[in-house]
């Protein structure tokens, strides 16, 4: 802390003693901005309309005891950090843990040594700046890594949308589908009360659920008429290939779960593993009720969206055996509450 600095910086003294009071002053005036005053209720109007930096407190007052005054700042929110050096002529080792106990800074007896005073007061100040100055670096850094965060999820999911939009763009029949899964999965983790982040988790892995597309041949995927066996081989790859893709990204190993799994059923008889129940990550089975609606509710080359009761139907159908019957009953409520038939494809 440089003398400049010092300088500027605002010592109250409160003491009932004229004398020590003048003592101090004279001590401290050219390296500070120094005030006094008499009394604790001085002192209390003083701090609350003015700033100060360090407060040197007598034990003894004319209106209270030090001790008291000491409590009361400390109890206050705006003024439990400020620095507080008693002032004391109890010369024992007890007067020093009372101060400690009480909440106070350090100690200074009376009489007076200009020297420890002036060191005392100097030291208080400097750790003090130097604690200032650490927050606010602390503050700055901290603010410094929650933009650097924000700025790279931003990124995160701008990349991830283009890639749900770069899918989708090669089936010419279901455009936007991604993003509809991703947002039907994320309504249903949020009426199961999942927590913010896995709703977030499960919007991205919806987003990209069928990325493993991007190696499957546009001709096929795009194809009118009925699959060969061949072909609805070559379909059935996006799973894995969407999963190899998607393991590669290290600080999201969930992402690749929705990928992979999201064509199980609950029954067993699904692909590419075969998995059935508890068997079939938690993602994938919500995915697999969200990816069922949307493909029931948006356009196809061969059929328009279909009724809302047919849907409710299907789901219903699958209870138990395509879908998982928790994840399938949130959806028959989330249909049931749409009245107007909103979430479909327009």
């Amino acid at each position: 802390m440089q003398i400049s600095q010092m300088m500027q910086t605002s010592v109250l003294v409160v003491d009932g003693i004229d004398s020590d009071r003048m003592r101090l002053q004279q001590m401290l005036e050219p390296r500070v901005q120094f005030d006094g005053v008499k009394t604790g209720g001085e002192a209390l109007t003083y701090i609350k309309r003015n700033n100060v930096d360090l407060l040197l407190l007598s034990v003894k007052l004319p209106d209270m005891d030090g001790f008291e005054l000491l409590r009361t700042l400390r109890a206050d929110s705006r003024f439990e950090d400020l620095p507080v050096i008693m002032l004391s002529s109890d010369q024992t080792q007890k007067a020093e843990a009372a101060v400690v106990m009480a909440g106070g800074t350090d100690i200074i007896r009376k009489p007076f040594i200009p020297i420890i005073v002036v060191k005392k007061v100097e030291q208080v100040l400097e750790m003090e700046y130097l604690h200032r100055k650490l927050k606010e670096e602390v503050h700055r850094q901290t603010k410094l890594a929650e933009d650097r965060l924000a700025a790279s999820e931003r990124l995160f999911e701008e990349t991830v949308m283009a890639l749900a939009k770069t899918i989708d763009a090669k089936d010419a029949y279901t455009r936007g589908h991604s993003q509809r899964v991703a947002r039907y999965a994320r309504h249903i983790a949020h009426k199961l009360g999942w927590l913010e982040e896995e709703q977030r988790k499960i919007y991205f892995m919806g987003l990209l659920h069928d990325i493993g597309k991007i190696g499957v041949p546009e001709a096929i995927i795009n194809k009118t008429t009925r699959l060969t066996d061949y072909e609805y081989g070559q379909i059935k790859q996006h799973t894995v290939i969407g999963s190899e893709i998607l393991d590669l990204v290290a600080e999201f190993p969930e992402l690749s779960v929705g990928a992979r799994s999201h064509h199980e059923r609950y029954d067993g008889k699904g692909y590419p593993d075969g998995f059935a129940g508890s068997q079939i990550p938690v993602y994938a089975r919500v995915i697999a009720v969200a990816d069922a609606y949307d493909a029931m509710t948006s356009r196809r080359s061969y059929r328009d969206v279909l009724p809302q009761n047919v849907v409710r139907s299907e789901i219903a159908k699958g209870r138990g055996t395509q879908f998982d019957p928790q994840f399938a009953d949130v959806m028959l409520q989330i249909i049931d509450s749409d009245t107007e038939y909103q979430l479909c494809e327009h």
